[in-house]
């Protein structure tokens, strides 16, 4: 079947939906488009037999949906209605939600129903549970639509109650510093966590507050800053804490949007002297079960297992927390383990270099260059660590550099929900993380240059038949960790593991001595630097677009998507 993806952005979702459908044999064109008129042009310019919007705010025209069978895909159960349902869910504390893929009507969410899926609701923010237990249900009820379709079948009336919602407007958000509890900040926060933010007043200025984890440790008086950790500030509330990561500045009209960045990047100048507060769990240490706190890398042992996970915002990493991630690994690399997994998280893995921080940066072009060695470091490290076996669990979405940095390892694991954008095209650049070493060895060289050059998103189940990764985690978000563990013990377990590392090690020496890691560095390096110091490469009207949310350039190169740095959802 020929389906048409219309969508707003090409967010996460869209991306998950055209892989997933692709995987079937469908033809699947995409089309962002901004407005009915763009929808209008796209349907009639690719004449498909279906059309399907994983994301779209624009409403589709009468004369579109009366001549060509539309689906909308809308996050949430039947008979919810609204621009926010799923921002309304977590905002009123709701423990379990749903998606449903509605023919598209006169009237909003009004349609008729072809499929239906709920999911349960963790504790986490709007994009994690976008990207995780939505994403896994909404896949779930589209692919049980368009085979509905294909078999002739009609879809059912909505019944039931109906309850139609107004978007969740920034009054509706405000936290009341001096009132709510830690609970109810948390909410508040995770239903804004990627957009819009929560618009919020703090020393003399007006920001968005991005993200919101407990703090249970600290005291103070309710809205006055704690302490720091790792670029996030912990403000007080009225019964404990929360740790804020990200912020962003609220600019007046007619000036550009400002990026969301590390709390303490963007209060610079501004930022009180705080204590600067280490993570609670360390190498060869082990958390205090009931405990609630925050930090954005962790290490734990279960015998001959070390995990190193981490969760960046929006999957993308800082000069600094490459670092500091470098930091952790090296420790890890000192403790008596024999397999050491890399991530084993819920959500993003890694997308690569810090886009944001990059753009608000005093010399964009200095900060890509740090940037892109210190992912370059970490890297490094993966690919020379010969003494165990190292273990990349994807437990979410990954892109350009971030895939890269999976590739490093001996395996990779992806759960069964991830897509993987194994290139750098849509950002303008032509790569690093020593991928013209990794993607060719494990691929080919022609798939290699393919995956590059076409700049698709690739789902799981396909980068295993590829080659890309070697296992699929079939398994729910919450699961993963847990699932990944017990596999790793597994593995340290067989009897043939250290003829295998002492195999790797002979390997490694043998390649190093016939095409050395520094001579892919220098290689990729050289043409990296190239872009980074031209003003006029598209990368930086890229950047600037992506990273500001601002209307793609002109010179955006090979269709819609970021391929670095944080996707475009809810």
């Amino acid at each position: 079947m020929r389906i048409l993806l219309v969508a707003s952005s090409f967010n996460s979702l869209t991306q998950r939906v055209l892989a997933e459908l692709r995987d079937l044999g469908h033809g699947v064109p995409v089309e962002v488009t901004p407005d009915g008129a763009a929808v209008r042009e796209a349907v009639a310019r690719h004449a498909p037999d279906l059309v399907v919007a994983p994301m779209l705010k624009a409403v589709v025209p009468r004369d579109v949906w009366t001549a060509h069978r539309c689906l909308i895909v809308h996050p949430g159960p039947v008979g919810d209605r609204g621009p926010t349902s799923l921002d309304h869910a977590l905002h009123e504390g709701a423990d379990e939600w749903g998606v449903t893929v509605l023919q598209a009507d006169e009237e909003m969410d009004a349609g008729d129903v072809w499929a239906s899926a709920g999911f349960r609701v963790p504790e986490v923010g709007k994009s994690d549970l976008y990207r995780n237990e939505l994403s896994d249900a909404a896949v779930a009820a589209v692919l049980l639509a368009v085979e509905r379709v294909a078999a002739g079948a009609t879809p059912a009336p909505q019944t039931g109650e109906i309850r139609a919602r107004p978007a969740l407007r920034q009054e509706a958000r405000r936290i009341m510093w001096r009132k709510d509890s830690t609970e109810t900040v948390l909410r508040t926060l995770r239903a804004a966590d990627s957009q819009p933010g929560v618009r919020d007043q703090l020393l003399g200025a007006e920001w968005f507050l991005h993200g919101g984890h407990a703090e249970d440790g600290l005291r103070g008086r309710a809205g006055e800053l704690l302490a720091t950790r790792a670029g996030a500030i912990c403000r007080a509330t009225v019964d404990g804490a929360v740790w804020i990561p990200e912020l962003r500045a609220r600019t007046g009209p007619g000036r550009p949007r400002a990026c969301k960045l590390p709390a303490t990047l963007a209060l610079a100048g501004r930022l009180p002297e705080l204590p600067e507060l280490p993570a609670p769990v360390q190498s060869g240490q082990r958390a205090d079960p009931g405990r609630r706190t925050w930090s954005d890398i962790r290490y734990r042992e279960q015998g001959p297992v070390g995990i190193l996970s981490f969760t960046f915002p929006g999957g993308a990493m800082s000069t600094g927390q490459c670092r500091r991630l470098l930091d952790a690994y090296e420790a890890a690399r000192t403790r008596p383990t024999s397999v050491l997994v890399l991530g084993g998280q819920r959500d993003f893995f890694s997308n690569g270099i810090h886009l944001g921080v990059i753009e608000a940066a005093a010399d964009p072009a200095a900060e890509s260059w740090a940037n892109i060695n210190a992912m370059n470091d970490l890297v490094e490290a993966v690919l020379t660590t010969t003494d165990r076996l190292v273990v990349s669990a994807v437990g979410g979405n990954a892109a350009a550099g971030g895939v890269m940095l999976a590739l490093a390892a001996d395996e990779v694991w992806c759960r069964s929900g991830s897509v993987l954008n194994p290139h750098y095209r849509h950002m303008g650049l032509y790569g690093s993380e020593y991928w013209t070493r990794t993607l060719p060895g494990r691929v080919g060289r022609d798939l290699a240059e393919r995956l590059t050059e076409e700049a698709r998103p690739v789902s799981a189940a396909a980068s295993l038949g590829m080659g890309l990764i070697d296992r699929v985690v079939d398994c729910g978000p919450a699961e993963f960790a847990a699932e990944v563990t017990r596999m790793a013990l597994r593995l340290a377990s067989r009897h043939g593991l250290q003829p295998r590392i002492a195999a790797k090690k002979a390997e490694h020496e043998r390649r190093e001595s016939v095409a050395p890691l520094a001579a892919h560095r220098a290689q990729e390096l050289s043409r990296m630097r190239r872009v980074f110091d031209d003003p006029a490469a598209s990368y930086h009207a890229l950047r600037r677009s992506f990273a500001r949310k601002e209307a793609p350039p002109a010179v955006s190169p090979h269709g819609p998507g970021a391929g670095a740095g944080e996707s475009a959802d809810c």
